[in-house]
């Protein structure tokens, strides 16, 4: 699954204009999703208000009084002919330890039974490459990345639990993620990162950004404890 021969054009209320470029998870069409995101806020076109990409689509909000629908559609359509044109900043690697498996990793032995490999082998296999962050979401400063190696697919937790502690690090599908915040969750937790994702007072407030590069690295209980304090 990959581009839509032409990009959806969605109404959202009536501050927002949904712009869908394709289906599933995949660089290309999260590609395209971040070449418009870019290429608006480097025009800082008068009228749109904030961009929000996802894997797959880019809500644009906008004010209507400012920039009404019509010429707004003709000025993204215009954009994305000159799409290809965009060049991206080289991507930021973050390395990001986690201490795996016991009271951080809930899951872990779950995961491993249902993989038929052992702790170890989840743990090698988890932190044996970079991830490209598709987007973030969920929560402020959430990523969501991928893919993880074929071995670690899982499907998400049947009953989500009410609450998964903040820097809970996650698997579910083909995709990896860091609870920012404590929240409820239903994917399965295999570690914990003591890195602080998002402060509010920093700028930007979020750790990781959108397009980046994350290599988990493990890391032992008492190296949490002691990052910890």
């Amino acid at each position: 699954m990959g581009l839509y021969e032409k990009t959806l054009y969605l109404f959202m209320g009536d501050r927002g204009l949904l712009l869908e470029f394709g289906e599933g998870i995949g660089h290309e069409v999260n590609d395209r999703v971040r070449r418009m995101a870019l290429t608006i806020q480097a025009e800082a076109i008068e009228g749109i208000i904030e961009t929000v990409p996802t894997y797959r689509s880019l809500l644009v909000i906008y004010n209507p009084l400012t920039l009404p629908i019509d010429p707004l559609k003709k000025r993204l359509q215009k954009i994305e002919e000159g799409l290809r044109e965009t060049s991206f900043p080289e991507p930021k690697l973050t390395r990001i330890p986690a201490a795996y498996g016991g009271p951080y990793g809930p899951d872990m032995e779950d995961v491993a039974k249902h993989c038929g490999i052992s702790t170890e082998e989840v743990i090698r296999l988890h932190t044996s490459k970079p991830y490209f962050i598709y987007m973030i979401g969920f929560m402020p400063g959430y990523p969501y990345m991928g893919e993880l190696p074929e071995t670690l697919i899982m499907p998400r937790l049947k009953t989500p639990r009410l609450s998964v502690p903040k820097g809970s690090v996650a698997i579910a599908q083909k995709q990896t993620g860091i609870y920012s915040m404590e929240s409820p969750g239903g994917w399965q937790i295999i570690g914990r990162t003591p890195i602080e994702l998002f402060n509010p007072e920093e700028k930007p407030p979020a750790l990781l950004q959108m397009g980046d590069l994350v290599q988990f690295y493990s890391i032992s209980e008492e190296e949490f404890r002691e990052w910890k304090t």
